[in-house]
């Protein structure tokens, strides 16, 4: 059964919160390739920057957060600056109740506004639900990195999905 939740832009005082989101991902999968869960200071950090920059939203039920998702640089050099990565975490009681859905629509609806072109997200491999998720988002296979990150002992690929943030381009093709 789907909860409902509300989505909500997030601010730096939910780092404790989503960090026990984001905390299984790092400890137990290679969903990300940090090795070392951040510091709080250190993810409200990365929050700040997000939410000046591109956009961080959180999905909560009676003000718990049970999911999250952002955007973030693609590369450094200016010339991608219309491109952004993307990623969502969702608590492990409520996959596959919509969060991810309901975050990445408001996500794209915000990184639109702000005049974002191109969404690039990278999934380490196996992941199957992740990619099934994405390529049902509009997401296209674009490549894989093979062997690009090594941890628990091993390498991993990490597969490169596309997908335009704007229907059509504008007149100066950004």
């Amino acid at each position: 059964m789907t909860l409902p939740f509300t989505i909500r832009t997030a601010a730096t005082t939910d780092a404790d919160e989503l960090l026990e989101i984001y905390r299984p991902y790092v400890e137990t999968t290679a969903v990300s390739f940090e090795l070392e869960i951040p510091t709080a200071a250190r993810f409200a950090e990365r929050i700040k920057r997000a939410v000046e920059k591109w956009s961080w939203l959180v999905a909560e039920i009676d003000e718990r957060p049970i999911g999250y998702a952002y955007g973030s640089a693609h590369r450094a050099r200016e010339a991608y600056a219309y491109s952004v990565e993307t990623s969502a975490y969702v608590h492990a009681s409520h996959h596959r109740d919509g969060v991810a859905r309901a975050l990445y629509t408001v996500l794209f609806r915000h990184l639109r506004e702000l005049g974002y072109g191109n969404a690039y997200a990278g999934i380490t491999l196996p992941n199957e639900p992740s990619v099934g998720f994405h390529k049902s988002f509009g997401f296209e296979p674009i490549g894989v990195f093979p062997r690009v990150g090594y941890k628990f002992g091993k390498w991993h690929d990490v597969a490169w999905l596309y997908r335009p943030i704007r229907e059509k381009d504008t007149d100066d093709d950004r």
